[in-house]
């Protein structure tokens, strides 16, 4: 595979940890989930910055010594700067996801966190700076909750962004089992946190936007609350139906995931069972973790990717372009790593070969594995899948660089090109580590375009919009989301590697409204911007 991926970490600036449970032992199941991190042009100068959401521990820290979250500025040369006190956005707590999106339609991508504890709403001040409003939108919540995975979506096609947030289970330190007490506190023999299995469930909560800056819970309104509820994690949007309205899946631990389709009228159906993306392939629930979307065989539907828990297959649902999906990760080739287990994910052109490949970071949950001397270890290597174009995919996670094979406790991770040289870099959130910023190096010299939308009637942030690419008889989708992975954001400019196309045939937009708009004979390796209404309003030439 013609990609290098190399640790920038140390050099760009990135280090200071990431703080989650305990140094040397986790007692509960909240020391066990660690925290996201996002790709996220605050600025809108066209460069990427990132947001470091950071986490806590049970016993405090001295004084001042408390983590907080990190918000990074891009300097453009390969170095970031820490701006997070100047942004107005430092706080400590345990934090868990984060998501973007513009919910007031003011040209600024805001910011929304999630906690253990309260969760925050940041409103883009536009100048570098940020205002908590979670309390007058509504957001914060009045009691403590386990938050987890986010993400900002238009479900009613207003042009206003709703907001739906995974939580995970109810916790309260006072009154939680203590480690090899239960059933649920054994693993291989050893004593260890307890749960999920035990502790009570929770449901998501969808907010519905007001237009006024503020948002009303409509969860039992919308069908989104369950009977008995699961433990959520993981959030992913999309269309999965190709009817034009935002779906809501969310991959749940050690409970059957959850596929909520639209029914276009503000109410939601739960058709994961049915539509075969609940459960595993042998139909037992899984302890999945992140989840990602793509079209990763380009016919024209997207597919799902979930990580699971080791000894447990992630999950590869095919579309079957008929309401159902085909679980074929083993068919695929992804039984060969199973001991992993498995967090931040997604679908991304590494080689810019236009077929769509997959990376996924790890890290177990039990620090006590290690008493155990077999091939199960606390901190995991990364995987990166090479999409073959038939169907199968192929570990090359030895031969695209040394950051590849290192170990980690790893969670949430990101996708976007942070030098804006053409291709997708990573970021991956560590326990116990600064976050690893993964340079690509592609050397395929094949070609690419990037794809940024931004709505007018729609909303300003573009998410929900499809985006078609075809070169020739070869063509690809993808939409703009918020959220994903495991807690994490990703750039919100489309890209599409082209392989050895010169020119793109066609470019077809699909707003969140259902207009379509048709781009033809486009020049490669730049971004375009398309406004809704207004057709391709700048081209960037990026740097070879």
């Amino acid at each position: 595979m013609p990609v290098k991926f190399v640790d920038i970490s140390a050099q760009a600036g990135l280090r200071d940890k990431v703080y989650y449970g305990s140094e040397y032992s986790w007692k509960y199941i909240l020391d066990t989930t660690g925290c996201g991190v996002a790709f996220y042009d605050y600025d809108q100068d066209g460069w990427l910055d990132l947001f470091v959401v950071n986490g806590s521990r049970l016993e405090g820290f001295p004084g001042s010594e408390a983590p907080t979250n990190h918000l990074y500025r891009n300097n453009r040369d390969g170095t970031f700067t820490d701006v997070t006190k100047q942004a107005g956005l430092v706080r400590s707590g345990w934090g868990q996801g984060v998501c973007i999106g513009d919910y007031d339609n003011d040209g600024f991508d805001d910011l929304f966190v999630t906690y253990w504890g309260q969760n925050v709403l940041y409103r883009n001040n536009g100048d570098g700076t940020f205002t908590d409003v979670s309390e007058r939108a509504g957001v914060r919540g009045k009691q403590t909750r386990w938050g987890t995975g986010c993400a900002f979506v238009d479900y009613d096609r207003d042009g206003f962004l709703d907001l739906v947030v995974a939580n995970y289970l109810v916790f309260d330190p006072r009154t939680a089992p203590q480690p090899g007490t239960g059933v649920f506190c054994q693993y291989m023999g050893l004593g260890v946190n307890c749960g999920p299995g035990g502790l009570p469930r929770e449901d998501a909560i969808l907010y519905h936007n007001n237009r006024d800056g503020s948002f009303t819970e409509v969860t039992v309104k919308a069908g989104i609350k369950s009977p008995d509820g699961y433990y959520g994690l993981g959030v992913l949007t999309g269309d999965f139906n190709n009817d034009g309205w935002p779906d809501i899946y969310i991959a749940a631990d050690a409970t059957p995931s959850r596929l909520f389709r639209n029914n276009h009228n503000g109410t939601f159906t739960d058709v994961a069972v049915p539509s075969g993306c609940a459960f595993s392939a042998e139909g037992m629930p899984q302890s999945g973790m992140g989840v990602s979307a793509g079209d990763y065989d380009c016919d024209g539907w997207l597919d799902i990717y979930k990580t699971n828990f080791s000894y447990q297959v992630p999950n590869l649902y095919h579309n079957e372009r008929d309401g159902t999906f085909t679980d074929l990760a083993d068919q695929a080739g992804m039984n060969v790593n199973t001991k992993l287990l498995g967090w931040g994910c997604g679908f991304a052109d590494f080689d810019n070969d236009g077929w769509l490949d997959i990376f996924q970071c790890n890290g177990h949950v039990y620090p006590e594995v290690e008493r155990l001397h077999g091939d199960i270890t606390f901190k995991e290597r990364r995987i990166v899948y090479r999409n073959l174009g038939n169907g199968d995919f192929h570990d090359v996670s030895g031969e695209v660089g040394a950051s590849m094979m290192q170990r980690y406790c790893s969670r949430g991770c990101a996708f976007g090109d942070l030098d804006n040289d053409g291709d997708v870099d990573l970021v991956v959130s560590n326990i116990g580590d600064a976050p690893s910023l993964l340079r690509a190096d592609v050397e395929s010299g094949y070609h690419w375009i990037k794809v940024r939308a931004i709505g007018t009637r729609s909303n300003r942030s573009g998410i929900g919009t499809r985006v078609k690419c075809v070169t020739g008889d070869h063509q690809q989708i993808d939409e703009v989301r918020s959220g994903g992975s495991f807690m994490s954001q990703s750039d919100l400019r489309l890209h599409f590697g082209l392989g050895k196309s010169t020119r793109v045939d066609r470019l077809e937009v699909r707003w969140p409204d259902g207009k379509v708009e048709t781009f033809r004979d486009l020049d490669v390796d730049q971004l375009f911007q398309v406004q809704e209404e207004k057709g391709i309003t700048r081209v960037v030439k990026f740097k070879a």
